[in-house]
């Protein structure tokens, strides 16, 4: 059976829940489009936390980068990835690990393994979908 992923209902639900975003893959370099679609999510309230193993060291959108998922100290929502699709599967593990509730795929990223191993632990996941647009969809709604 293909991925769908959840209708447009689900998601602006799961956005309006959700507060704290780790974002696996963001760059530290302004022109990225994980450095933009972050910064535009942490502009919209979201707490980012960046995930990155190579910038591990110091920060990134002011807040503090880690080398893995499981480094974070706190709870986390959403896992946003902006990696290519053959790391998907071991991050899916690892946001298993941390018990986030929503794995999400950014848009050109695909994994149905990933897809696989995050719904057959109970977690909702979003694939090849920008967070960014869907948050400004979810936030036009509200304003309606």
């Amino acid at each position: 059976m293909p991925f769908v992923n959840p209708d447009q209902y689900t998601i602006r639900d799961i956005l309006s829940a959700s507060r704290t975003i780790a974002v696996v893959g963001l760059s530290d370099k302004t022109d990225r489009t994980s450095y933009m679609v972050a910064g535009a999510m942490q502009a919209a309230g979201y707490r980012i936390i960046p995930v990155n193993p190579a910038a591990d060291d110091g920060s990134i959108l002011g807040e503090k980068v880690y080398a893995k998922l499981e480094d974070i100290p706190e709870q986390v929502d959403i896992v946003n990835v902006f990696r290519k699709s053959e790391y998907c599967p071991e991050i899916a593990r690892q946001t298993v690990a941390i018990g986030a509730k929503v794995l999400w795929l950014q848009q050109g990223v695909h994994s149905l393994e990933a897809a696989f191993i995050a719904e057959s632990n109970g977690l909702t996941v979003i694939m090849d979908r920008c967070i960014k647009v869907e948050e400004a969809l979810t936030r036009a709604h509200r304003n309606s």
